[in-house]
């Protein structure tokens, strides 16, 4: 499960990579842009919500030992 948890961090840092490509800071809430924008947040709330998953796996995991 830990190996799955860094995967899938690793693959919305990629996503959160690609996206920042796409972006055009004239304007960044029109089109593709838009689009980028929405993605980069969601792969951030991932990357958070998987942290808080480790974090509350270990802390279980010491509660139990």
């Amino acid at each position: 499960m830990k190996l799955f948890i860094y995967t899938v961090i690793f693959l919305a840092v990629v996503v959160i990579g690609y996206s920042t490509t796409v972006l055009n800071f004239d304007d960044l809430l029109k089109g593709d842009s838009g689009i980028g924008v929405l993605v980069i947040v969601g792969s951030l709330c991932i990357i958070i919500l998987m942290g808080i998953l480790l974090t509350s796996r270990s802390i279980a995991k010491k509660h139990n030992s």
